[in-house]
């Protein structure tokens, strides 16, 4: 617990045990990076040497509760009675040895009593109030403490937690219904310049937030520098190394982004090293690996998104598979065992794909059988061998019929999801029997379907349908079209939501710039040329198209190289 550096950020509790303040703060530093089960391990450590200590009891209420990671809703039913209880319990031990604490003490810790308010789960609609109720108190403590950064940030987190990835609309640009984004983005900032002028370090938790609070909206360049500084405060705290990946991905810096997915891992398999059983945290570690592939999908770098998705698979046994009771755990990680199948597709590894064995365990592994299906189905299309093709894709419908309605993955429901590989696979089927109109439909219906999931980062589908339908359009030469969908993917038409853009994507822009060479379009050419030529020199496998889908790629497109 004591042997990761997780940065030198410190806060100052009432209590004269000098291993209470560091257990204290070594504590409060895993919950800004949301890992709040070790968080818990060190507040507990720290009551062995001061037993009545409010603000020790606070911290174990605190990170016992939800978070942005893992709200009320995501809690099975076992697990949220367990939560609320322990939640209930040390705010009830905090308020009753608030005597000796502070005046901002005590007021965060009747703050937390209005977010725990009974020991035992309650209905949606009433967590919901104790959320909304918790924002509140927040708000009045940072009236009376409006300098404090711990106070800010605790604030701007219990704002964001009302409407949990639902902080703006997608589409506008606008604050989301009932979202308090606005608000929060101004404490948030205000703490980012109080910071700047007193000429001190950024709030770790702040600067975290501030990404969060960035990455939904139309501006995430906004939270570059905050993404700059996160990525060096907490060396050993995996999630903190990999939040400055999602400004990143989001802006088209394909390249820091996996650097930071590569210190973010390596400060996770310290973690796991000293780590015993399995924990919320990894979901964590999962993560900072699918946007490691993302970000390698995006950049044409075969080997590394490989060896992302082969880790995942080696993080989620079936034991963790199998735990029952921690729906978002299970599902989620089981969610990210099933993502290898867009890196085989992404990069046109169909002899791979249509050689992998399908999961024994299709009622377990839900994700990853209809993923294998759909990638088989693809596949096998691609390669021409349609009555196999064909039976993938009838075995995919019918598993994905099996599916819960309720099951998810991160965001989206997994049927919302999978219905946008339904569309690709029609499409992708369609065209290699040609029947292209009718694939064309297919492919928009996929990318319509696709804009429409809702915001996850990386996104739920991480191959872009505009990449297919893009790449078999220029294959019929439809350029004009096709151009226009290039334009969307890497932001240059402004029509498509911020974060279903991928700037300076290699696959696009070896697109659009293959369209342009058609049309002997001279001013922009060269400029775009330019952009691609660096965008090749990160690829490590040969780009001959947007997707590689498209096989009947013609020896002139060497003039894209």
């Amino acid at each position: 617990m004591d042997r990761f550096n997780l940065g030198t950020y410190r806060r100052p509790i009432s209590t004269r045990s000098t291993e209470t303040q560091r257990w204290f703060d070594i504590g409060l530093n895993w919950c800004y990076g949301f890992n709040h089960e070790e968080g818990i391990k060190c507040f507990e450590k720290a009551l062995e040497t001061d037993p009545d200590c409010p603000m020790v009891h606070w911290g174990i209420a605190y990170a016992a509760g939800p978070f942005y990671n893992l709200n009320w809703k995501e809690h099975g039913e076992a697990e949220a009675n367990s939560a609320t209880r322990r939640c209930f319990e040390h705010v009830q031990l905090a308020r009753a040895n608030a005597g000796v604490a502070s005046d901002v003490e005590r007021a965060l810790i009747e703050a937390l009593a209005r977010r725990f308010q009974k020991p035992h789960k309650v209905s949606p609609r009433e967590f919901e109030q104790w959320d909304d109720a918790y924002a509140a108190a927040m708000r009045l403590v940072y009236q009376d403490f409006p300098d404090d950064h711990d106070v800010i940030a605790l604030l701007v987190e219990a704002l964001m937690m009302r409407t949990v990835r639902r902080l703006w609309n997608l589409k506008t640009g606008a604050p989301a219904p009932n979202s308090d984004v606005i608000e929060a983005l101004e404490v948030c900032e205000r703490s980012i310049r109080l910071a700047d002028e007193a000429g001190v370090a950024q709030h770790p938790a702040i600067v975290h937030l501030h990404i969060h609070l960035l990455e939904m909206s139309t501006m995430p360049e906004r939270g570059m520098r905050s993404a700059d500084l996160l990525g060096q405060i907490c060396p050993d705290a995996g999630h903190m190394n990999h939040m400055p990946g999602h400004i990143y991905v989001l802006c088209g810096e394909y390249e820091k982004a996996k650097l930071a997915s590569e210190k973010a891992v390596r400060a996770n398999d310290l973690y796991l090293a000293y780590a015993h059983e399995p924990t919320y945290y990894l979901l964590g570690c999962c993560h900072d690996l699918h946007l490691m592939m993302f970000t390698c999908m995006l950049s044409g770098q075969y080997r590394p998104a490989l060896w992302a998705a082969d880790k995942v698979r080696s993080l989620v046994v079936r034991d963790v598979v199998a735990i029952q009771d921690r729906p978002k755990l299970t599902q989620t990680v089981e969610g990210y065992h099933a993502m290898k199948s867009h890196v085989l597709v992404r990069f046109g590894r169909w002899r791979e794909i249509i050689d992998e064995p399908v999961t024994a365990e299709p009622g377990l592994y839900v994700l990853t059988a209809a993923m294998q299906h759909y990638a088989k189905g693809v596949a096998h299309a691609t390669l021409r061998q349609f009555a196999e093709a064909e039976r993938e894709r009838e075995r995919f419908h019918r598993h994905v019929e099996s599916v819960a309605p309720e099951r998810r993955f991160l965001s989206n429901p997994t049927r919302a999801s999978l219905a946008v590989g339904a569309a690709l696979l029609d499409g992708e089927l369609a065209y290699h029997q040609g029947r292209h109109d009718e694939a064309y439909g297919h492919l928009r219906q996929a990318v319509e379907l696709d804009d429409n999931l809702s915001y996850t980062e990386p996104w739920a589908w991480m191959h872009p349908p505009r990449h297919a339908l893009a790449a078999l359009l220029l294959d019929q030469g439809h350029a004009q079209e096709a151009e226009q969908v290039y334009r969307d993917d890497l932001g240059l038409s402004g029509t498509v939501q911020r974060c279903a853009q991928h700037p300076n994507n290699v696959w696009a822009l070896h697109g659009l710039v293959e369209c342009l060479t058609r049309r002997g379009e001279g001013d922009e050419l060269p400029a775009l040329q330019e952009r691609l030529a660096v965008a090749l020199t990160k690829a490590d496998v040969p780009i001959t198209s947007s997707c590689l889908c498209r096989t009947s790629v013609q020896a002139d497109h060497c003039c894209c190289h």
